[in-house]
């Protein structure tokens, strides 16, 4: 036995992160992808860029929270409940103590003295420019958590601003309004006279704020990412990310009440700092509850190392064919088309993996894309023409133009012979097999196809029940 295979860092490291070889109970399973969850947010944490986009937020945040809060003012006074702006800041702001009241306090001012009517036109939309920035740095930092690269249309992410920026405040102090308009009637009071329902109101009372934070906190990361997320996923990102910001809130407190030292060290601008550090920290916590989300949605990329991984040869032209088998089949079938999302979900590996092979096949002219939202990839062309050989000949040039042609590279003869006899050899043992034959030769007997998402089974035949 090895010195590796017996020491016990490196047994553990295998238990955790290799293939086993005896299948797993459910619960053994349930325990090893907590543990890899787990594992994972620490290195993202340590050494990815969350920490990156949480200071960059905090930049957009220092610039664009007064604009930001002018305009819904400027929402809320038409209806009247402007005055509620300054103890939901406090709230917010209540880590920093006595700080968090000074700093409400003087954000309320310079509310107050910004006149939305004298802005003129061009003042207008520069305040709803910088309003819009900090939504917009917003979703691409969740889209880069969720290994989203495309954006959404411009129309489609104004709308989606506009109603956070607009829609979102009427909603949140509504509610407010409900909820104290609801405490001070008589009958709640009556209520409450009996012992154990004050309990019971107590309890809620204190449960509250909890709930509130992760409803926030499970609605952004529904609306926002450019991607399908699940219901389930967002709620569990949204629970431990609420319980991480109100207890994140409470240490803060603790550590601001017995840091009397930085007003010594920053005099006057020691409330700022103060300010910075909290909007860091409660940054930070969003995009550590959205990768809780992404991990618990996406489990195929809880695996070993930093970075994205590098795929051999082998692997492109397996996910090569297995992607154009999952187009070419509901195609053949009359089903909906597969998206990305599926493709992760039926093949199970990472997005960004998928990415490379999905635009190599494109860039090839075997596969084409739809204008639906999400995108659905359809073959470029009948899967009666399209061959084997065509499909690896794709993913092995891909990048080619680009960079290298293998004829530019000085090679011996013998070396070329070699490599001309394996293409040769390849193409007959794949040239004359077409991807309609590679799809109805048994191989959905074989290997079946897992139902898209939204898909109807397949007809009874390649043209439909019989009568």
């Amino acid at each position: 036995m090895t010195e590796t295979e017996t020491d016990p860092l490196n047994r553990l490291n295998k238990r955790i992160w290799g293939t086993p070889q005896v299948p797993h109970l459910r619960w053994q399973s349930a325990g090893l992808r907590f543990v890899r969850t787990v594992l994972i947010l620490v290195r993202d944490l340590a050494f990815g860029q969350l920490t990156l986009r949480a200071m960059s937020l905090v930049y957009t945040t220092l610039l664009s929270i007064v604009p930001l809060l002018a305009l819904s003012f400027s929402v809320l006074k038409a209806f009247g409940v402007h005055n509620q702006i300054q103890p939901l800041l406090v709230n917010l702001l209540a880590p920093l103590g006595e700080q968090g009241a000074v700093v409400a306090g003087q954000i309320g001012e310079f509310i107050e003295h910004m006149n939305v009517g004298v802005l003129g036109a061009l003042g207008l939309a520069l305040l709803l420019y910088t309003s819009i920035s900090l939504m917009q740095k917003i979703e691409e930092s969740l889209n880069y958590i969720w290994h989203v690269s495309q954006h959404r249309r411009l129309g489609e992410r104004f709308s989606r601003y506009l109603s956070v920026l607009l829609v979102g405040p009427i909603l949140v102090f509504a509610a407010l309004g409900v909820t104290g308009a609801l405490l001070k009637s008589d009958v709640l009071s009556q209520l409450l006279s009996v012992s154990a329902l004050n309990q019971t109101a107590t309890i809620i009372g204190e449960i509250t704020p909890y709930l509130l934070v992760i409803a926030a906190f499970t609605f952004v990361y529904l609306l926002l990412p450019n991607a399908r997320v699940k219901l389930g996923a967002a709620l569990v990102g949204g629970v431990v990310g609420g319980i991480v910001w109100q207890t994140a809130g409470w240490l803060f407190a603790v550590f601001v009440a017995s840091s009397g030292q930085y007003a010594a060290i920053y005099s006057s601008f020691a409330i700022l700092v103060l300010f910075m550090i909290w909007l860091y920290v409660s940054w930070l916590v969003l995009l550590f509850g959205a990768s809780v989300a992404f991990y618990v949605q996406h489990p195929e990329y809880l695996y070993l190392g930093a970075g994205e991984p590098r795929l051999s040869n082998r692997v492109r032209e397996r996910l090569a064919l297995s992607a154009m088998h999952l187009t070419a089949a509901p195609f053949l079938a009359g089903q909906p088309a597969p998206s990305q999302e599926d493709f992760t979900r039926l093949l199970g590996v990472p997005m960004h993996v998928l990415t490379v092979v999905l635009e190599a096949l494109q860039e090839g002219g075997l596969m084409v894309t739809s204008g639906d939202e999400p995108v659905r990839y359809l073959p470029a062309r009948d899967p009666s023409v399209i061959t084997v050989a065509q499909v690896m000949g794709a993913i092995r040039n891909a990048g080619e133009a680009r960079f290298f042609s293998p004829r530019a590279l000085p090679t011996a003869p013998s070396v070329s012979s070699v490599l001309d006899n394996m293409q040769s050899a390849a193409e007959t043992a794949a040239g004359a097999i077409s991807l309609r034959e590679l799809v109805e030769k048994g191989g959905a007997e074989s290997h079946p196809v897992p139902p898209i998402e939204g898909q109807q089974p397949p007809p009874a035949g390649p043209t439909g029940p019989p009568d």
